[in-house]
Order: structure tokens, then sequence, then C-alpha cells
């Protein structure tokens, strides 16, 4: 049995208390005063402090320790939170994960800058420096402390030696454990806590300090805090019992309000709560982490089961055995149901996607010296997990060029009756098959004047072409197509947006594009839901099968060898009073076979363009397992993938975007020639 590499697990668990951290820090510029957040963040930074130094990232560790002061500064009142502070330990974020990335590399340099810039934030924000002492010494503080765990906390790895240690280190201490609780020999379990301890502390530490020693198991366990002046009179007193939360909510449950010295004796005071052992609340809340290669090769063992059943049910028909189909169509279903589950697995909200902007949006506002605000609709749309790791760079080409571009500077849209922020709205949401991502802006809008006279001195379209405003609009996705008029280091050089084009093209996704002038633009990415198994309609051209994602076929028709006669030399049908250009597959693809007497038309859609597709037979529908193509046929750009029947034959499958494409062209080279 292998086990994971510790140091592999911790860097995992570092990304996510980095993410944590970054979207905290966010948050916070929207409330400077959230306690909760800045309880979070306190609390992230402080694990993944005590995390770096168990695993051997020491210098992760030292340095995580002053961002992780700082942070408690702010979380006692003693300095307030600013927009200098949590912008540099921002920087100081994305430098603890190159400490985590490249522990043996010379950041000493670096660490030294971020930390005087961190250290000046503070004295900005207190008017005193982080290390400067009090200028009273604190006073003496007579703590008595009582807790016990949850029985199963030494098996869940929780050993409280090293509590009573901490305690220990801040001060004069006593320690006493209460055996009561501990059972006859015969009914006792090795692996269970039946110990609670108290504890008298003397100590210049704050009760902060001592609530901090329980940090991680304050949810679980129950903790009585008291202290006497002096005199011997209790002055505060604060009990601390499991609260009954969800355990899959990250927000920290607030401590119990302390009690005033007139209040209940502490017999009557601190009397814990019990805390429900519900097995089955245990086991609702659990959670496997599984690695994405797992899911990946699982998925692909789910698609070549997807193919044997497709060829036990023509066999299963062909064979006309009442018992040998009924069985047939019981693995169909199964196998049916296992691919749902499975899609299911493979589907991640859009939310790990757009979270990834908020600190882009946050950096591009200080570069472009703007006022930004970033809205996200729709995160809880889920989409394959391959999908949202493709379509992450797009995406920032997208933002940036809307905060870059679009966005107009806090003067301009004062002057334009605007209000000084712009806005950026990203929103998802689920329309059949696809996902719908849109990015949009309030600002200046797209000037199509300048956009027709950069193509046309770039040569891309003649002089004076007629073009509908949407093919205009799509001249800006041209290779190395730029109308600004000045290279920025965010954009201006033209290598964005035809990388966006590609990139959704390869995901068999279609772009449009929406502008008003000095209003905004929005720009809409439809992307199918899945990239594994799609539905697809099956058809013949000659000898040959192919699969048209059913995604995008809006219907079927038929043209009859007269009327396909009759259309040579023009390739237009009339559909509801329109024309809508048809291409031969037939000829496309040289099948050197006679035509049937009855051909079918099948009519496809990205969107806003529609384009006729002429095949000799409609086979039926399909569940199509995707396979990639090969690296000899990567550049044939009519096939967006291949799929294996029942039969073992190899049938491809159609790039609908591409077809689309061909089919204006060839439609403007008519109009051109007529």
């Amino acid at each position: 049995m292998s086990h994971p590499d510790p140091i592999v697990v911790f860097r995992t668990e570092a990304a996510e208390l980095l993410e944590a951290i970054e979207a905290g820090l966010l948050d916070l510029l929207d409330n400077l005063s959230d306690k909760e957040q800045i309880d979070a963040v306190f609390r992230s930074l402080h694990t993944l402090k005590g995390s770096g130094a168990m695993f051997g990232f020491e210098a992760l560790a030292a340095f995580t320790h002053h961002c992780e002061t700082a942070f408690d500064l702010v979380r006692k009142g003693e300095v307030p939170a600013t927009a200098a502070l949590i912008s540099a330990v921002l920087e100081a974020k994305d430098h603890m994960r190159t400490l985590v990335e490249t522990p043996g590399g010379d950041h000493d340099t670096l660490s030294s800058l971020l930390l005087d810039k961190l250290h000046k934030a503070v004295e900005a924000a207190s008017g005193a420096n982080i290390e400067a002492p009090a200028a009273d010494a604190p006073a003496i503080n007579n703590w008595k402390i009582r807790f016990s765990l949850p029985a199963n906390a030494m098996a869940n790895g929780t050993n409280p030696l090293p509590l009573l240690d901490e305690l220990r280190d801040l001060g004069e201490c006593r320690i006493v454990a209460d055996r009561s609780a501990l059972p006859a020999l015969d009914v006792l379990n090795p692996s269970d806590l039946y110990f609670s301890w108290s504890v008298e502390l003397k100590s210049e530490a704050p009760r902060s300090a001592i609530e901090d020693v329980f940090i991680f198991v304050m949810d679980e366990m129950k903790l009585e805090i008291s202290c006497e002046e002096p005199t011997g009179t209790s002055a505060v007193e604060i009990a601390l019992t499991p609260a009954p939360t969800n355990h899959n909510s990250s927000v920290t449950t607030p401590l119990a309000a302390p009690i005033a010295a007139s209040g209940p004796s502490p017999s009557t005071a601190s009397t814990p709560v019990p805390v429900a052992s519900d097995a089955k609340q245990n086991k609702a809340a659990e959670n496997v982490r599984v690695p994405a290669e797992r899911l990946d090769e699982l998925m692909d063992r789910v698609g070549e089961l997807v193919i044997a059943q497709s060829r036990l049910s023509q066999l299963a028909n062909a064979d006309g055995d009442l018992q040998f189909r009924a069985v047939s169509e019981d693995i169909e279903r199964l196998s049916g149901e296992l691919r749902d589950t499975m899609m299911v697995l493979r589907m991640v909200p859009v939310t790990q996607l757009f979270g990834r902007f908020r600190r882009l949006v946050h950096d591009l506002a200080h570069e472009t010296h703007k006022t930004i605000e970033l809205i996200t609709e729709g995160e809880t749309t889920e989409v394959d997990k391959t999908v949202i790791e493709r379509l992450a760079d797009p995406l920032v080409h997208l933002v940036r060029n809307s905060c870059d571009h679009g966005l107009e500077t806090p003067e301009e849209r004062i002057a334009a009756g605007k209000p000084a922020a712009g806005r950026v709205v990203l929103s998802a949401r689920q329309t059949g098959g696809e996902v719908k991502i849109t990015i949009s802006d309030d600002g200046r809008g797209i000037n199509r004047e300048r956009v027709r006279a950069k193509a046309e001195s770039s040569g891309i379209i003649a002089p004076n072409a007629v073009l509908a405003d949407q093919e205009l609009l799509q001249l800006i996705f041209q290779p190395g197509f730029s109308t600004a008029q000045n290279v920025t280091n965010l954009s201006g050089r033209g290598v964005g947006m035809d990388v966006v084009k590609r990139s959704i093209e390869t995901l068999r996704g279609t772009i449009n594009v929406v502008s008003t002038p000095g209003q905004g633009s929005a720009i809409s990415l439809n992307i199918p839901l899945t990239l594994a198994i799609i539905d697809g309609l099956l058809v013949r051209v000659g000898s040959g099968r192919y699969v048209i994602p059913l995604s995008a076929v809006e219907e079927c028709l038929e043209l009859s060898l007269e009327e396909d006669m009759r259309s040579r030399g023009r390739s237009f049908i009339s559909l509801r009073d329109s024309l809508v250009p048809f291409i031969r597959l037939r000829d496309l693809f040289r099948t050197g076979t006679k035509p049937d007497p009855y051909q079918k038309v099948v009519v496809i859609s990205t969107g806003t363009e529609r384009v006729g597709l002429v095949v000799d037979q409609i086979i039926g529908d399909h569940q199509t397992v995707i396979k990639s193509m090969s690296k000899l046929h990567h550049d044939i750009a009519t096939f967006s993938g291949a799929t294996i029947l029942g039969d073992g034959s190899v049938a491809l499958i159609l790039d609908v975007a591409h077809l689309v494409t061909e089919g204006q062209q060839q439609e403007a080279h008519l109009r051109a020639a007529g």
C-alpha cells in the first residue's frame, strides 16, 4: 500500500490556506472592521506558520510569523485594518507561495523588502512599531483554566500534552488531572480520552494568548477560563463550549461573551453543554480528497464501458433473443447511471474560477489607477473541471481587456455622467448542454470606426467592405489585432484576443460580442458542460460516418436530388423566409460516390449564425465518447475529435465552429461573385 508524500500533502493544504488568506483579505477590503474575517485570516496565517515549521519549511514559518504578528495586533484592536496593510499582506502572501514551491531558493532580499513594507504599513496605521514594547509592564494575572477534549480526540490526532506544554510556556503553572470519568477496565476503550485538566496559571499573558493554545480544537472541546485579581475576587470569567455549527462551514463561531463578576458562580456559569456524538452527523460531514488524475482515469473507464455497452446493444438487437436483449437493456441503464454519476463527480462550481479574478481586478485597479468593482453572478453554476482549467487563461485576457480598454478613468467617467467606479461583471448560467459565461463592463464600448480602420490598414478586410455588425466586432479576435494607441504592460500588442478565440474553439465553444458606444461591452462564451461524453447526431456521408454535437443541431430537412441540382452554384436553402448557406459534406470530404436520391440537411447553429450540412443519411442520436485526434491530424480543423462506434469502427466528430466559419466565407464569396 502506497502512502502519500507528506511534503506533497503539505503543499496541497498550504495552497488551500493561501487561497483562504487571499479571499479573506479581499473581503476585508470591502469591510475593514469585519471581525470574523480578521479572525479567519489570523487563523489561516497561524496554521500555515505551524504546519510550515512542522514540515521543515523554516523560511516560510519565519516569514509568515511577521504577518501573523501584524494581524494579531489587528485582531486585538491595537492596530486598525487599513487598505495599505492588507495590500502589504497580499504581496507577502504571494511570497509565501514562492516559499512553499521553492523552499531552497534565495529569497532573503525579497523577504526583507516585503517585511519592511509590512512594518511601515503597521506603523502608518498605529504610529508604533510592531515590536515596540508597551509603555507599562502588564500585571500578573491569576488564571484558572479547566478543559476537556472529546473522547475521540487522540484517535483524530490531537494530543493534550503539547497543549499543556504551551500553557507552561506562558508562565508559572500548576496542572491537576481529573480522572473521575475513567471507567472500569472491562469497559475502557484504549483509544478514547477520559481525562480533563484543571490549570492554575500565573502569567502576564492576556486571555487571547490562552485561547490561542486551543485555537485548533476550540470548536469541539469544553473550556472554562476565569481570572482572579491579586485580591482574590473574580474579575473575568469565560466559558467556551462547542457550538452546534455545521462542520462544513468555513466561518469561525465567535467566542462566548465574557460574564460579569456579579454573575453566576463558576460552578453554574461554566457548565459545559454536552456535544452530540451522532455517527450520522459525522458521516455527513466527511469529505474525501481524490487526485484529479484518478477522476480522469475513472472517466476513461466509463467511456470504454459506454463503447462496450453500445456494441452489446447492437449484438442484442441483431440476435433477437429476448433474454439477451433484457440483459443488454439493464446494462445500458446501469452504464447510463454510472456515466451521469461520473459526470457529476467531475463537475465543479465556477466560483472556483471566478474567485481567481478578485485579486486580478484588485491589482489591475492599482496599475491602471482606476476604481474597479468586480461583480460575480451565477457562481453555483457547475462545469466540467477540465473546462474550468482551460477557461482560466481566456478569461484572464478578457478581464484584462475590459479593465484596460473598456473602462474609462474616473475623471473620464465623471465627465460622461457615470459613477467614478467602473463595473466588470462575470456571470455564468446553464442553457441546456452548455454554460454561458459573460464578461461585461459599463465602459466606453468598442469603437467600430477604429476597428474598421485598423482592419483595413492591416489588410484583414478590403476597403469599404460590407460587413454585418457581428462580423465587424469579431475582427477584434484576429491575430495581432489591437486598437490600443499605446502599448502598456497589460495590453496593446494584439496577442491576447486571438488566443481567446483559439482556446474557446478548442473547447468546441463560440464567442458572441455585443457593444453599445458609451455604455459598455459584453463578450459571451458558450461552452459545452463537459468534454468527455456528449450527445451527438450520427450521420452518414458516402461510406463514412460522422458525429455532429447535438447541442448545435437546430433542425433537419430533406433535400431532394432535384432541389440539390437546382441549388448548384448558389448553395442556399430557403428556411422560413431566410436564406441559409449550406455545405455539401460529400464535396468537402471528396467521397467520390454518387449522392443518395434524398439527401438531408442538418441545420447547425453557433448562436447567431446558421449553416446547413448536407448528408446522405441521418442514422440517429449517439452517446459520443470523445477521443483526441493524434498529433498527425492536429492541424485538420474540420474535426474536433473522434469516437469509437459499437461495431468498433471510428467516426469523426465535426467541428461546428469551423464549419460555420467556412459557410460564412462561402456565403461572402458567392455574394461578391454575384
